[in-house]
């Protein structure tokens, strides 16, 4: 089943997050994607918009963090995957043969499920990849690592261990420390993969209010198995599901539609805990 995304009227949003009026940021169009001869996702189509946060909801294994992952390409680097379909950024197609990956992926930062600090030093985690991408001046990549921790709330609690190994923080400052790393690059885009799920209620809340804060600054695309948080900091929310062992998208809209209106009987039947 596939939806037309230009079946839904976007007007100003009656509540929810803030969001600005719908400019769209990301396209897709047509997305098919297979490991090998297992299909993952067949033919979604929508589109993502700019300074808001999309939640992308359903039950395990249909295809979330694939479409998550295609969006930057990291569907690359997975051996026997294929994609189809186009995925516009900024009116560019990233699959043209043109496209500078490398780039690619510094506009369209990625946060994972589990936190993935590099085994190094705080300050060295960040620096690493603005090295990689040519910012090697010392006082500038000093001026961005203190930024990037100031966005996340990290400064004050590790600016005198800068030089302290990056996996002696808590779960929640590492994965804290991954979104700083990301912020770092100067993104457009910030794709996060269930950020939350792998911490405590305790650190998962001062993760949720820190994605909160970045809404508006960056287009944010999230998977989140916590129906209670997509409705709490989504502006838009894309549900999937398997069909045939194959995901695909059954419902996009607004996040306030989605739960409390939703178009799919099978949509309600997720968001009311009836099905999933």
């Amino acid at each position: 089943m596939t939806i037309d995304t230009n079946a839904f009227t976007l007007g100003p949003l009656e509540a929810g997050p803030p969001c600005c009026e719908p400019q769209t940021v990301i396209q897709v169009r047509n997305l098919s994607l297979h490991y090998e001869s297992q299909a993952a996702l067949d033919n979604v189509s929508l589109d993502i918009y700019k300074g808001c946060i999309t939640a992308l909801i359903g039950p395990s294994g249909c295809g979330k963090t694939s479409f998550l992952s295609a969006i930057n390409r990291m569907t690359d680097l997975i051996p026997g995957c294929s994609v189809d379909g186009r995925i516009l950024v900024d009116n560019e197609d990233i699959h043209h043969p043109k496209t500078d990956v490398q780039s690619l992926r510094r506009r369209i930062g990625m946060v994972f499920q589990k936190p993935t600090p590099f085994p190094l030093s705080i300050r060295r985690n960040l620096a690493l990849p603005l090295n990689e991408h040519g910012v090697t001046q010392t006082k500038e990549v000093t001026v961005i690592i203190k930024k990037a921790l100031q966005d996340v709330g990290l400064w004050d609690e590790v600016c005198d261990r800068l030089d302290a190994p990056a996996l002696s923080l808590s779960g929640g400052q590492q994965q804290r420390l991954c979104i700083a790393r990301a912020l770092a690059l100067n993104p457009e885009i910030l794709l996060m993969d269930e950020p939350c799920s792998a911490l405590d209620p305790i650190a998962s809340g001062v993760v949720e209010d820190l994605i909160c804060r970045l809404q508006g600054r960056y287009t944010i695309v999230i998977v989140t198995h916590n129906l209670a948080q997509a409705r709490r900091i989504a502006n838009y929310a894309a549900f999937f599901w398997v069909r045939e062992r194959t995901g695909q998208l059954v419902e996009f809209g607004r996040c306030r539609h989605i739960f409390e209106s939703p178009r799919d009987a099978l949509t309600a039947a997720y968001v009311n805990g009836n099905r999933g």
